[in-house]
């Protein structure tokens, strides 16, 4: 061997060995996430942190490990190519070729990133000097971003683009997958699930419908206020002058005591009001929770697109959202899901349509309505007698108790009998296109 071979082999051997540091670093660094890289950063760990900045951006160390290791790859298969032709001649070329896959493949590329797979935090951490090294040096990192402005004026309109890199169903699916793993409770799962759902949540799918709200006419005494409020459990009620449509502001029950026992116990109601709060219903409910805390008010009057009161919402009700039902003692706990013998379910008319769908696991339609008496009402188009029955999307729906204009319970029956349904309270929710037919 001559020294120029000598010096070739080195070359090669140095190049496999940065090779194989290359391939351990982009597999620690893609198994890494930014959230992950802040914890340990918070515990101390030498190097979290700059993982973290780096991953605030990690398409610039991609982009210059990437490049790193094409040129890595090929001058080494290049240079052994060229060592073996002069001494095997062109059967050295497929020589050379077999040994860098065998070798690289098994040496330089399973073992390091199965090495950082299973050791992620170590890996990482370990190589974080090198990554922020190569990162920022400038020479490579001008040559990489050269590279990738030829890639996007070729490729017009398929440019590369910056995040996001971590999704929300990227989230959804980790928290389904950790509940499953008992890495967290099942709980804590649906209240992940609840929080994402909460920001696409509007206030009249929250919200006490109108009928269902207890409120005072403003010319009733603070004593009558007091009844009204503890015999129905509520330390808040609005009042209203002629129809509820012309809410005055909202009484708050120690306001009330503090008054009937000063002796104002006979003084109408309105003189002991706060201002009410008014809010549209198609509200964001995490926006409206933000100004429910900031103006320090529990209970606001939704309105319709004319003006009209559409129903109440409370903080409570908000934060029911994301936590889940919170009765106390005054609240009577109403029946939920129900089910029914052929795989059917009954349930109460306020039920969301999207609890059915998860339960179905069905696709009915909410953007028209928002809960299964309302589905019915339309479907029928008039108000139903009890016992009376519509067909939808493969389902029966009978409305089973019926209060003046009110569903209060149906029953859902699949046209074609399936297996009795495991029903979990507490289970949540999505969509299609109607088609119906009644009898």
């Amino acid at each position: 061997m001559t020294s120029s071979d000598a010096l070739i082999l080195s070359v090669v051997v140095v190049l496999f060995l940065f090779s194989i540091v290359l391939a351990m670093a982009e597999t620690a660094f893609t198994r890494m996430n930014r959230i992950r890289a802040m914890t340990l950063a918070d515990d101390g760990r030498k190097g979290a942190a700059r993982l973290a900045d780096m991953l605030e951006h990690p398409e610039r160390t991609l982009n210059v490990l990437l490049l790193l290791v094409l040129v890595s790859q090929m001058t080494s298969a290049a240079l052994l190519g060229v060592l073996l032709e002069s001494s095997f001649g062109r059967a050295g070329l497929f020589i050379g070729l077999a040994i860098q896959i065998v070798i690289y493949f098994v040496i330089g590329e399973v073992a390091p990133k199965t090495y950082a797979i299973q050791h992620p935090d170590r890996a990482a951490l370990r190589l974080s000097g090198f990554l922020w090294a190569i990162t920022n040096f400038p020479p490579l990192r001008g040559l990489s971003r050269m590279l990738i402005g030829m890639a996007n004026v070729m490729l017009p309109g398929k440019g590369l683009k910056q995040g996001p890199f971590v999704t929300e169903d990227d989230l959804r699916t980790m928290a389904s997958v950790a509940a499953n793993e008992d890495v967290i409770e099942h709980e804590e799962s649906k209240m992940i699930h609840s929080i994402f759902e909460f920001g696409d949540t509007v206030v009249r799918e929250v919200m006490v419908p109108r009928p269902d709200m207890v409120a005072i006419d403003a010319g009733e005494t603070i004593e009558a206020a007091i009844e009204r409020a503890i015999s129905a459990g509520l330390s808040r009620l609005p009042c209203y002058e002629e129809t509820t449509d012309n809410i005055m502001g909202v009484l708050h029950l120690k306001d009330l005591v503090t008054r009937a026992r000063s002796g104002e116990g006979n003084e109408p109601v309105l003189t002991a009001a706060r201002p009410a709060v008014f809010v549209p219903e198609q509200k964001r409910v995490a926006e409206l929770l933000r100004e429910m805390q900031t103006s320090k008010s529990h209970m606001a009057v939704v309105v319709d697109e004319h003006g009209a009161t559409a129903g109440l919402v409370t903080l409570e009700d908000l934060l029911e959202e994301i936590v889940g039902e919170i009765l106390d003692e005054y609240d009577a706990e109403e029946p939920g899901v129900e089910p029914l013998a052929g795989g059917g379910i009954r349930v109460p008319g306020k039920t969301p349509i999207d609890d059915v769908n998860e339960v179905l696991n069905i696709q009915l339609p909410d953007t028209e309505w928002d809960t299964v008496a309302g589905l019915v009402f339309n479907l029928l188009g008039h108000v139903p007698v009890p016992g009376e029955t519509v067909k939808f999307e493969g389902l029966e729906f009978r409305a089973e108790r019926v209060e003046g204009k009110r569903i209060v319970s149906v029953a859902i029956v699949p046209l074609h009998p399936v297996r009795d349904l495991d029903v979990d309270e507490g289970d949540t929710p999505t969509s299609s296109s109607p088609k119906t037919e009644t009898q």
